[in-house]
């Protein structure tokens, strides 16, 4: 792994840029050197470099200017300052603008390497799990805060309006509203959108797991920890936290979380160096924090400093308008990555999609269109692609009907009518007795829908 990290050492001492030259390439790092800051942001602006070792004081550009002016041209790269005695202070404003470490000369060789090679871990941890956000953002790709409905264009402009300030934000909707959608959003326009957005689902990792997950861990801190490992809190330093279902954080782990927000630090489990960190908090719940709060099953000093700004989602069934919009986003979007030709979708499949009451939301729409573009095979989506619980006037597994919300009384007696005939095998005396009606009612009405197969009877 070391010959693919590029360390640039700069100083305007040649003998000992020379002696750090040698350590470095002792451990097969490819080292590149500059006399001073200037040529060093040369060489930042022609090749990648995953680490600058530079020297506080030098002429022409200093190491804390070199520093701030490296992290513009490239946000990811390390810099670990050389300072002399009496520099602590100045080490420590760096450290602020984001320098990874400083080290007090005259430096040691074991030192040298060591605060290296965990710059160069986290340089290594960082590229990783921007990578990860790149893929994330590509099967996303399009992916938006979609809705012309007033309460999603109201939402649109609520996110507009918080996104550039460094407040907590609160996103609270049921499951599959959309709220990593949000929180991506928030990220995409706020200030720190050039610096990682790292995201965890409180809900899908165990409690004794979520504490290392977030804070990290040191080498030897409990039963298999091998190796030290950097939490979310230090990956996402400069950007964003998203926590998901963090309605789930047991009350133990919520009081660590409090004081990262009170403090802006923390320290690895198993460790005692504290470290500070400036990230912006985004949450996500589907539950009712505030019950949980008042049922002492959530801490009321962490659900205020989480809800500085409190984002509401709509469940679909509210914003009904919007379903044909998000469903041709999500005809498109899986006709392209199952290399399908897919015009459209027919009247009498949106029809059906648009009287479904959406007890899933939006999650649940999309997996419906994508369900159905992997099915049709006629190049449009039709309602027999459909799941037999979105279309109207199917009986799911078990004796009862859906009745999408907003469906005309008229709809609703043809389509209980049929279930019953169905399950009363035919027997329109029987089917009549059960819904409370006559027989010549469910004649008129199958008629009325050209289903009948026999005429009234005389009597």
């Amino acid at each position: 792994m070391n010959e693919r990290k590029s360390i640039l050492v700069v100083d305007d001492d040649e003998p000992f840029r020379e002696i750090l030259q040698a350590i470095l390439e002792g451990k097969k790092y490819k080292v590149i050197t500059a006399a001073d800051g200037q040529a060093a942001l040369k060489i930042v602006r022609e090749q990648p470099i995953d680490l600058i070792l530079t020297d506080l004081r030098m002429p022409r550009m200093d190491g804390l200017q070199l520093l701030k002016t490296a992290k513009m041209f490239a946000p990811e790269i390390e810099v670990i300052l050389i300072t002399g005695h009496g520099e602590v202070d100045i080490a420590v404003e760096a450290m602020r603008n984001g320098a990874f470490h400083f080290i007090s000369k005259p430096p040691k060789r074991s030192h040298i390497l060591m605060t290296v090679a965990r710059a160069l871990e986290k340089h290594a941890l960082v590229l990783e799990n921007q990578a990860y956000s790149d893929q994330l953002a590509a099967a996303h790709h399009g992916e938006r805060i979609l809705g012309n409905s007033a309460v999603m264009q109201e939402l649109i402009a609520e996110v507009e309006q918080i996104a550039s300030s460094d407040a907590n934000v609160l996103i609270l909707g049921e499951s599959g509203t959309g709220k990593e959608v949000i929180a991506d959003a928030l990220h995409a326009a706020s200030l720190r959108c050039d610096k990682a957005m790292v995201k965890i689902n409180c809900a899908a990792i165990p409690e004794d797991l979520l504490e290392s997950d977030l804070f990290g861990h040191e080498r030897g801190a409990f039963t298999g920890a091998k190796e030290r490992k950097l939490g979310r809190f230090e990956l996402a330093n400069g950007g964003t936290l998203f926590l998901d279902e963090i309605g789930d954080m047991s009350m133990d782990l919520q009081s660590k979380l409090l004081r990262v927000l009170q403090e802006g630090e923390f320290e690895r489990v198993g460790g005692t160096e504290t470290i500070a960190v400036d990230v912006r908090l985004i949450a996500a719940t589907n539950k009712d924090l505030a019950a949980a709060v008042e049922a002492k099953e959530f801490r009321s000093d962490l659900f205020y400093r989480l809800q500085v700004m409190t984002l509401q989602l709509p469940p679909l069934k509210a914003r009904q308008e919007d379903i044909s919009l998000l469903a041709n986003h999500f005809l498109k979007k899986y006709s392209e990555k199952n290399r399908k030709s897919i015009r459209e979708i027919t009247p009498e499949a949106l029809d059906a999609l648009k009287r479904y009451d959406w007890p899933g939301n939006v999650r649940e729409l999309e997996n419906v269109i994508e369900r159905a573009v992997v099915l049709t095979q006629t190049g449009n989506i039709e309602l027999a692609n459909l799941p037999e619980l979105v279309r109207p006037g199917e009986i799911p597994d078990g004796d009862s009907i859906v009745i999408p919300f907003g469906m005309p009384m008229d709809e609703i007696q043809q389509i209980a009518i049929e279930a019953t005939l169905e399950k009363t095998n035919g027997d329109k005396n029987l089917a009549a007795s059960m819904l409370g009606i006559t027989v010549q009612t469910i004649y008129r009405k199958l008629k009325t829908a050209n289903e009948a197969t026999e005429a009234p009877p005389n009597s």
